[in-house]
């Protein structure tokens, strides 16, 4: 009687692969056609994304561009955002709806992960029940990284004052259209702002720009572990 190790032992491997190349072959050719057509499909539309992203930054006013991002679909914002902080010099990934919690971009700099969730508001303010459920998804994640909320309008007062001792930058649509400009080399905004990779003269970490319920302010990345502000 043959046992089951005995019937392995017996099969000819070599063979089963023979047969399904022969079942395979016949269509690969119809394989790989369909797997070009798909990565012609996400190179063109990657193509579009970046040459419409680039086409925004060039609105004339701050409202234009804002009212531009708005216009955007949620996932396009979202690769948006990545790719803004990416010209940021973050390495960055969007990944929306396949992240738990309501997490959009994971960026990571020195080594620091950072998560960013990407909000379009138009005609309302960011209320604090907003900024409350990112601050609980960022529970499980941050360590010496921030949360990073980003909005084309604006936050409530109760939503600021929420995040005011929390780990989260609050950046509005303003501080977005900002953010745009920064990242444009060729903009003269370049030179009236900080830079992006200003240092905190007491740890090293990079200097940004936050908001208060008293207005707004520089302070260290590594905020609450540093507490360095500056006007």
């Amino acid at each position: 009687m043959n046992t089951p190790n005995s019937f392995l032992e017996n099969l000819d491997y070599w063979a089963i692969i023979k047969i399904a190349w022969q079942a395979i072959s016949p269509a690969l050719p119809i394989l790989l056609f369909v797997g070009a057509i798909f990565l012609i499909i996400f190179i063109f539309d990657l193509y579009r994304l970046r040459r419409r992203f680039k086409q925004g930054a060039r609105w004339r006013t701050d409202q234009e561009l804002l009212q531009w991002l708005r216009g955007m679909s949620p996932s396009e914002f979202e690769v948006y955002v990545a790719d803004l902080f990416r010209r940021l010099g973050y390495r960055t990934e969007a990944v929306g709806k396949s992240h738990d919690g309501g997490i959009d971009v994971v960026a990571e700099k020195n080594g620091v992960k950072h998560y960013i969730q990407c909000k379009k508001y138009i005609t309302s303010k960011v209320p604090v029940g907003a900024v409350r459920d990112f601050y609980g998804a960022l529970a499980n994640h941050l360590a010496e990284g921030r949360g990073i909320f980003v909005t084309t309008n604006i936050f409530t007062t109760e939503a600021q004052q929420f995040a005011e001792d929390k780990p989260i930058e609050m950046v509005d649509g303003f501080g977005l259209v900002r953010l745009i400009k920064k990242a444009d080399k060729n903009s003269p905004q370049e030179k009236e702002d900080r830079p992006m990779n200003a240092k905190c003269p007491k740890c090293g970490g990079d200097l940004l720009e936050r908001q208060s319920k008293y207005g707004k302010f520089i302070g260290c990345s590594n905020y609450p572990r540093c507490k360095y502000t500056s006007k």
